[in-house]
């Protein structure tokens, strides 16, 4: 028999859930990083808006290596929707964590390997060992078949997929964090509008100076003979950790400031949307670096330092 956590909340099924705005198809970046992407979903299955709480992307850039791998905090979500977010001692089986606090009225992240998720097909799925992160949303033990936000989706396992992921009896345990549902709070629009300027007033401020994409062009262009030299299977973890995280994260930071509103709001979110285009444009030109090509790519990375420029300039304004 399947179960789920709490009769009060609908969650849905694979085949039933549709995915939130943020994922479309048609965006630029339609998916962001495995644990942003599986809290929209959740936030969006549990009736929340998750735009309202995306403030903090204002305050991120790039820390000398990477972009930020842009997570929501645990104190936004509480405060925004009274959710509380906290690691847990993993001592079980995850099967078993997760029965424990599905009848807690809690739900889970959990670490795992993407080798057992069929929606990694042709990326993961028995294929490479990938570390990613899920939210199970209803399993049944018996059938063995487990149901889970990942990425953009709600998507459905079963059999030896299941076990490895839920019955794995390792040596190491996966990284799994409670989501307290107890304190859940449904704000109106506008309390909500209120809560994300406060939260977006702080966020700003904790932003280190400087043009953070200027940044990361001079660490880029510097790795380029180094990047040469590695397999294809590097360039596609080093873009990801670059340029994939900077344009997802402008296009996220463009939809907030958006939903946000307000003139000045918008003229920036508009120079973040088209950050987020360029900087896939940098990325099809630095592949062509990393295979050996001579390429210029100061010219591109101007051009995403100049919008990065008109957005803060606008936020100043």
């Amino acid at each position: 028999m399947a179960v789920t956590v709490r009769g009060d909340i609908d969650l849905p099924t694979a085949s039933t859930h549709e995915p939130h705005p943020l994922h479309r198809v048609d965006r630029v970046w339609p998916e962001t990083n495995c644990y942003l992407d599986l809290w929209l979903e959740t936030l969006h299955a549990l009736g929340l808006e998750p735009r309202a709480a995306l403030a903090f992307l204002i305050g991120d850039g790039f820390d000398g290596e990477q972009w930020t791998f842009f997570k929501y905090p645990p104190e936004d979500l509480r405060r925004m929707y009274g959710i509380e977010v906290a690691e847990i001692n993993v001592w079980r089986t995850v099967e078993v964590h997760v029965l424990d606090h599905f009848a807690l009225g809690h739900l889970l992240t959990v670490e795992c390997d993407a080798v057992y998720l069929p929606d990694t097909a042709g990326v993961a799925h028995g294929i490479a060992h990938q570390k990613t992160t899920i939210a199970p949303i209803r399993l049944d033990p018996d059938a063995r078949v487990l149901t889970y936000f990942h990425n953009s989706g709600c998507y459905e396992l079963d059999g030896d997929n299941y076990d490895g992921v839920l019955r794995s009896g390792s040596a190491w345990s996966p990284y799994m964090e409670c989501i307290d549902l107890d304190g859940i709070v449904r704000h109106d629009d506008h309390a909500l509008r209120s809560i994300s300027a406060d939260l977006f007033a702080d966020h700003l401020a904790r932003r280190r100076p400087g043009n953070a994409v200027q940044r990361m062009a001079d660490r880029v262009i510097s790795d380029v003979p180094w990047l040469r030299s590695e397999p294809v299977e590097t360039f596609h973890r080093y873009a990801f950790g670059t340029l994939r995280q900077c344009g997802a994260w402008a296009e996220l930071l463009a939809d907030f400031l958006v939903w946000l509103g307000g003139g000045d709001l918008v003229k920036s979110g508009n120079a973040f949307r088209a950050l987020a285009a360029a900087a896939k444009t940098v990325q099809f030109t630095l592949a062509r670096a990393a295979h050996g090509r001579e390429v210029d790519l100061r010219p591109a990375f101007d051009t995403m330092s100049a919008l990065w420029e008109q957005g803060y300039g606008a936020l100043a304004a």
